[in-house]
């Protein structure tokens, strides 16, 4: 086990790497942060003056260290469109693109598993078929005309839901929470059934699949001819070995909410970071983009390393195989 964490630190750490470069090299060919910061009017001397100042006249290694420091402190530089430090503007929007995503996340699995065991456990009904039919919608539809069309629907025509906006939020220490009020959950339902959707219907289709192949197997014709009831064969020994799977790809399914919430919070101008991002990109906000980049990141690399330990602990042929040193 601690070789087999320490393993998958090193891993983690080599991506980091990786991607800071990547987030560095914006820095490098994207357009120019001296232009930006004095503008078109500078004369040479000071766009030589701020060069130095910023330590862009340093080798390339010499200044890639010095990012790399930076960004393990969580330190990006100062924003070229706001003027403020870009560790601030991320943490003032990293918690309602968290919250989205959480919020998403537990709705697609609520709704997906027992949608997915329905359909696989009753293949020829007609509400298999009808969630069966639900499913190939949830993954064509693009998100942003899912998002218009609730819009329309919820909040133009029936006026049930606000169609921007997240609320009124409360502040708990650095946090800022728009969950513990009404106005907040109001405010959070229809971004986050389109965010959720798409991962329902994955969820969905990947537990039905995965069902309907546990069911074949050998360990379930032996516990039927041992005469176990259905509930027990389906529900004690199918689902827990077909959520071994829906674990890792929920795991993953999370960062991706995370990262690919920007369509969803341009539709519906939720304060996150994904507008944000938008935003920096429209503009051409170079820190903004990189911490974007690194955060992202960073998020992927912590869920897949806690999913790849839940799947050690959870599976026990991979214990056995390390101990054995496969």
């Amino acid at each position: 086990m601690p070789a087999f964490i320490i393993r998958r630190l090193l891993q983690a750490v080599i991506v980091m790497i990786v991607v800071a470069l990547i987030a560095f090299m914006l820095f490098q060919y994207v357009g120019d942060p001296v232009v930006f910061l004095l503008g078109q009017d500078a004369n040479p001397a000071q766009i030589a003056q701020m060069r130095s100042d910023l330590g862009l006249d340093r080798p390339f290694f010499i200044q890639f260290g010095h990012f790399l420091v930076n960004a393990a402190q969580g330190e990006f530089g100062l924003s070229l469109r706001q003027g403020a430090k870009v560790s601030r503007l991320i943490s003032e929007r990293f918690p309602a693109t968290l919250e989205l995503a959480l919020v998403a996340a537990l709705m697609a699995l609520l709704i997906g598993i027992p949608m997915g065991v329905y359909s696989a456990l009753r293949r020829g009904s007609f509400m298999s078929q009808f969630f069966m039919m639900v499913s190939l919608l949830g993954v064509s539809l693009p998100t942003f005309l899912i998002g218009i069309l609730l819009i329309l629907v919820f909040s133009v025509g029936f006026g049930w839901f606000p169609s921007f906006g997240r609320g009124d939020t409360v502040q708990i220490g650095w946090w800022r929470t728009g969950l513990l009020n009404a106005d907040g959950w109001h405010h959070i339902v229809l971004p986050a059934i389109t965010l959720a959707i798409f991962q329902l219907t994955l969820i969905m289709r990947l537990v039905r699949a995965e069902m309907l192949e546990v069911l074949r197997t050998d360990y379930i014709k032996f516990a039927r001819a041992r005469g176990l009831s259905n509930r027990v064969i389906h529900f004690g020994h199918a689902l827990k070995n077909t959520l071994v799977p829906v674990m890792t790809i929920t795991g993953l399914q999370l960062g991706g909410l995370i990262a690919f919430a920007i369509i969803t919070e341009t539709v519906f101008q939720w304060p996150g970071m994904g507008l944000l991002f938008i935003q920096a990109v429209t503009f051409a906000d170079i820190p903004v983009m990189a911490a974007y980049l690194c955060l992202i990141a960073l998020i992927f690399v912590i869920i897949n390393l806690v999913v790849d330990l839940l799947y050690f602990v959870v599976d026990p042929r991979l214990r056995i195989g390390n101990a054995s040193g496969h």
